[in-house]
């Protein structure tokens, strides 16, 4: 028989969370939206009929590029457009709810909290406001859009966490495979658009339906070891 488990190990299952921004902090779905059509007709791809959206939030990022048309070598400047736009409309975008609450509590908890995403950072720290920003110790803004691996990678080194001890945290495809190649935990989140098939198709470590879910998961009751 197992021997019983030994004392109570109090602290946070992860040291270090690297969240996404848009879809997972950022509530920026329709903003997107809103835009394909100007985006497809200025950069000459597919456009999206309204029926078509639920499908392709079943596919995986690269599969949107290839049935959008989009060449490879088109990807930077459509980002720098983007952001450049959503810099001028970042009052449209708002946090999903809790979000400034599990940040509060991470912190609280002794967890640092790190963001990667491919927009901009000036973005960033305009939706989430000078308060949740602050509480933000690293960044790594304007990633290309299969470039996350690296970056999740300069983190690790930059806060001296161990990967076993750091979990990513995202909404997209791109986001789990990143952290795969990082070595790190990932965890998907299904609270916006993304598609939960499509994700745990992936097998991430945990999937979250709130944010409140993520705090639960990260800091949790204290544990036990062998």
């Amino acid at each position: 028989m197992k021997a019983a488990s030994g004392p109570a190990v109090p602290g946070p299952r992860y040291r270090l969370v690297i969240f996404d921004f848009d879809g997972t902090l950022a509530d920026s779905g329709d903003w997107f939206l809103s835009i394909a059509d100007d985006l497809a007709d200025r950069f000459r791809f597919r456009r999206v009929d309204p029926s078509e959206v639920e499908s392709l939030r079943g596919q995986t990022t690269r599969e949107v590029i290839k049935y959008l048309g989009i060449p490879r070598w088109r990807l930077p400047s459509i980002a720098r457009y983007v952001h450049g736009l959503l810099g001028e409309q970042a009052d449209q975008i708002r946090l999903f709810d809790g979000v400034g609450v599990l940040i509060d509590e991470l912190i609280g908890s002794g967890v640092t909290v790190a963001l990667v995403t491919s927009n901009a950072e000036s973005n960033a720290r305009a939706i989430l406001g000078p308060a949740i920003a602050a509480q933000i110790s690293h960044w790594e803004c304007g990633a290309s859009l299969f470039g996350k691996a690296r970056l999740y990678k300069r983190v690790l080194r930059r806060s001296k966490v161990a990967p076993e001890r750091a979990i990513s945290i995202g909404d997209e495809t791109r986001d789990l495979i990143a952290a795969r190649k990082a070595g790190i935990d990932s965890g998907a989140v299904v609270w916006g658009y993304a598609n939960r098939e499509a994700l745990t198709a992936l097998e991430p470590k945990v999937v979250f339906d709130a944010p409140a879910q993520v705090l639960d998961y990260v800091v949790g009751p204290s544990r036990t070891t062998d």
